[in-house]
């Protein structure tokens, strides 16, 4: 019997604080008999000690399965008397550690589902403590999910502030991270200075703040803390330069054009350059947007899209491709279709292949069907504009030796907008996460 008693004992070892009087099973599950060991309690109006028993009742508890077996605490539980003048009411004891006030679960057991839903949260959670022979629903674990304390970090020197989408164009937040250790701190519900300035009153200390451009975040910054050194964040920085070359390279196209060898109208370019002449012909006579595109069989919006663009050249845009197996051997597709047109893509497929082509045939049929054998890519596309930016290192040798011969035409300075980012990139260094 001594060591049946020792086996409980270990068994519900977070039970020490209770007296198991009985262990039985009742279908699939484990049913513990249990009391309150006795003696004073303290009383939570007043603080008083009473042992003054006013009645008993059973409280039931959930606790960790045993052998995939769900447990059932039956409790007997003592309603106490405060005898104290002035206070006089009944109460429940307490076991701390054991019993908390308002619980259906045990702490240890608690503390389980606690570690489950923190890392599964919802019906994840709850799958996977059924495998485990825990019981509750899906409102219940984001209850317990919710109702997990906060951890208090300390105020960092260095914040870092940034806005984020709850719901795209209609919901904003605001999120909060350490600009040392990389953690998050606090989530606010919107993005007005108010919300951020009452968070930064409410912790000082802070002493450089990372930003984006945002007007709003900095009129927060200077009123929650003023003495804080706003530092403009490098990621939007970059983005907004590379944004600018961008628009810089596509208003210079005439430039790029002129740059490189001269390039053939394809067919899609000459539809485009007629359409614009037809559309600014008729404007030019009066003719209204709406009776423009009746009369040309398009869409109102196209209609306004040409008439914004003052030149025809405007328009040319090169296709956006991205490189491509074949693109070593345009030339030789090129040569060959220009001196046989009929030639079968087998044959071309063949050839390439002993220059070294590693390609499928549905990628060849693809490259020619796009006409891209037939087109000089001398203008150059966003990903281009990008490109030119690219710190020197990481650039060919092919590339930085036609740079100079690019910008010179147009782009300001000596070295434009890839001068500013040499002035950015060398910094490009992050702290190691702990």
């Amino acid at each position: 019997m001594a060591e049946v008693s020792v086996v409980v004992g270990v068994v519900f070892s977070g039970l020490a604080s209770l007296v198991v009087e009985d262990v039985g099973v009742a279908g699939s599950r484990l049913v513990v008999q249990a009391r309150t060991p006795g003696g004073v309690a303290e009383c939570p109006g007043c603080g008083a000690g009473s042992a003054r028993v006013h009645g008993v009742h059973e409280w039931r508890l959930a606790d960790l399965p045993v052998d995939g077996r769900s447990v059932v605490v039956r409790v007997r539980v003592r309603r106490l008397y405060c005898q104290t003048r002035g206070c006089q009411r009944t109460f429940r004891e307490q076991v701390p550690g054991v019993l908390e006030r308002y619980q259906r679960r045990t702490t240890r057991l608690t503390g389980h589902v606690r570690a489950a839903v923190r890392e599964l949260a919802g019906r994840a959670a709850v799958r996977m403590l059924r495998r485990w022979s825990v019981r509750l629903s899906r409102q219940t674990a984001v209850r317990v999910l919710l109702g997990i304390p906060l951890q208090t970090q300390k105020v960092p020197r260095v914040l870092s502030v940034d806005d984020f989408a709850l719901l795209r164009r209609h919901r904003y937040g605001t999120v909060l991270i350490d600009g040392a250790t990389h953690q998050r701190l606090d989530v606010l519900p919107d993005r007005r200075s108010t919300t951020l300035e009452t968070w930064l009153r409410e912790h000082p200390g802070v002493e450089f703040v990372v930003r984006d451009g945002s007007a709003t975040y900095a009129e927060a910054i200077r009123r929650g803390a003023p003495t804080a050194i706003q530092i403009a964040d490098r990621w939007h920085l970059w983005h907004n330069l590379v944004r600018a070359a961008e628009k810089v390279v596509a208003a210079h196209a005439r430039c790029w054009a002129a740059a490189g060898p001269k390039r053939r109208k394809l067919t899609r370019e000459a539809t485009t350059l007629a359409r614009w002449h037809a559309i600014h012909d008729l404007l030019d006579h009066g003719v209204g947007l709406m009776d423009c595109a009746r009369r040309l069989g398009v869409s109102l919006n196209t209609v306004k899209r040409y008439s914004r663009v003052g030149e025809p050249e405007k328009l040319r845009r090169p296709p956006q491709y991205r490189a491509s197996l074949v693109d070593p051997y345009r030339d030789h597709l090129r040569t060959r279709r220009a001196t046989e047109p009929g030639v079968p893509v087998t044959t071309l497929l063949a050839e390439i292949t002993d220059l070294g082509y590693t390609g499928s045939l549905n990628l060849l049929h693809k490259y020619l069907n796009e006409g891209r054998a037939e087109s000089d890519r001398v203008m150059p596309s966003p990903p281009a504009a990008h490109r030119l930016d690219h710190h020197p290192p990481q650039r060919t040798g092919r590339a930085t030796a036609r740079s100079p011969h690019r910008t010179a035409g147009c782009l300001p300075g000596p070295g434009g907008a890839r001068g500013a980012g040499e002035q950015i990139r060398p910094h490009r260094h992050r702290t190691p996460r702990p």
